[in-house]
């Protein structure tokens, strides 16, 4: 690896802990903001030109796009926590060794889901409870987006792997590229190719494919010293037990969340398309208000792994009280825009005839995105645990959150005189009830 490319990589297990954070998780937050785009897109180009029943589609699509990604993107999580950690410790060959045996792994499974997506396509849908309007539509979009999955999971595989080496500026490099021509063909397909959502769905895997490309090419070229060699190609049942033991409870925390969000889109689904085409906006919107806190998070899930690797647990309980600061920052910001803009956001992306769809999201927006800071602090929860090889806790965080929220959205929306409103009032409790248990647990075992 030459100068210039060293200088692209963080150690985060030593130099002042704020300033480290905060540049090592901008380019991701930068970078999953513009991953956002790839979705955005879609919805804001199909809301504005086809109008709410493809809407519906494209948002129904989207949560269990997100679900089923959300796996391969928690496989890869989990086994960035086991390369920081080598990376910490300064063993490089098992570092390796490791990624081989993870890249194998989790390509594995990527061809596994993207199958049984296809064969599982329409009893999907079905349960969804998709508006008889946008079905016929949903089916054509996910046809053409579940191509999608493995391109998906070789991007987050190879962002991953540069991320444990403290690299996020090359992911966010790749991405804007990559959703820049996203939004091209988007325009193209829709409005010149008259292809309507299957358009939206092609120009999305090609982005994909592009950014999985380039990641490759990266990886190969320019990060050489992290990339197995030929004497690391070969099955380490220790180094694929750690990978696995991470990557599955971090996939199986990251399912959960995302399982959770579907049974609600299936509940909203059932309110008529007017609330799905609300709440495809809203997800968006929500996507990339607390994008921020959710990355600073993933960046500090770094720095734990490291310093944990390192040993350096000083070093790890004195990032703790600077993160709750830097996020905290970001969730009490992003709270007063999507409150104060709620109207304005919700008009990006529908006709402003699309008045009850409109009036659902503002409710929505102004009930829920006070509460980001309750988001805000699970993300560092989560990333403490993972990081320090706990990922069973972050489990137990989410079901509780999730849990929460389900049981409650179903429970609440039943009554007549709360309705819908009582599904958006469950999210934030889910959050509250999870960080008291979270902080409970970790001041519990400081004192043990």
């Amino acid at each position: 690896m030459d100068k210039q490319e060293q200088k692209l990589n963080y150690d985060l297990t030593k130099g002042s802990i704020g300033k480290s954070l905060v540049l090592f998780s901008l380019p991701m937050i930068l970078g999953n903001l513009l991953q956002q785009l790839y979705n955005i897109a879609d919805t804001l180009i199909v809301g504005r030109t086809i109008g709410a029943k493809a809407l519906a589609a494209v948002g129904s699509s989207y949560a269990l796009m997100v679900l089923l990604t959300s796996i391969i993107l928690g496989l890869c999580m989990g086994s960035s926590v086991v390369f920081s950690q080598l990376y910490g410790a300064g063993k490089q060959e098992e570092m390796k060794t490791s990624v081989w045996n993870a890249f194998v792994f989790i390509m594995l499974l990527a061809v596994l889901i993207q199958i049984t997506a296809y064969l599982l396509l329409k009893p999907m849908i079905s349960w969804l409870h998709i508006p008889p309007e946008a079905a016929v539509a949903t089916e054509e979009y996910l046809q053409v987006i579940f191509a999608g999955i493995i391109l998906t999971g070789i991007y987050n595989f190879g962002a991953s792997l540069l991320r444990s080496i403290g690299n996020t500026v090359t992911a966010l490099v790749i991405l804007a590229f990559c959703s820049v021509i996203n939004i091209i063909l988007d325009l193209v397909f829709i409005l010149q190719f008259h292809m309507g959502v299957r358009g939206a769905a092609v120009a999305t895997v090609i982005s994909q494919g592009i950014s999985a490309v380039c990641i490759v090419w990266y990886c190969q070229k320019k990060a050489r010293d992290i990339c197995p060699k030929r004497q690391n190609m070969h099955y380490n049942r220790p180094l694929l037990q750690l990978v696995i033991e991470n990557s599955i409870l971090t996939a199986l925390q990251q399912s959960i969340m995302n399982f959770g969000i579907l049974m609600v889109q299936g509940l909203v689904n059932s309110f008529g398309y007017a609330a799905s085409a609300a709440f495809a906006v809203v997800v968006k919107i929500d996507g990339f208000a607390y994008m921020p806190a959710q990355d600073f998070g993933n960046a500090f899930a770094t720095y734990v792994a490291q310093n944990y690797g390192a040993k350096k647990n000083d070093r790890i309980s004195q990032g703790i009280r600077t993160a709750i600061s830097i996020s905290a920052i970001f969730c009490v910001l992003a709270s007063a825009v999507v409150n104060f803009f709620a109207r304005p956001l919700m008009l990006l992306f529908l006709q402003k005839e699309e008045v009850e769809s409109i009036v659902i999201g503002m409710q929505y927006l102004h009930i829920e995105g006070a509460c980001y800071l309750g988001i805000g602090i699970l993300f560092l929860l989560y990333a403490l645990y993972r990081g320090m090889g706990k990922a069973g806790i972050s489990i137990v965080l989410t079901v509780l959150s999730l849990g929460t929220r389900v049981v409650l959205a179903y429970v609440l929306s039943a009554i007549p005189a709360v309705g819908m409103t009582g599904i958006w009032w469950a999210v934030p409790i889910g959050w509250g009830i999870a960080d008291c248990y979270g902080i409970w647990y970790y001041l519990r075992k400081k004192r043990l």
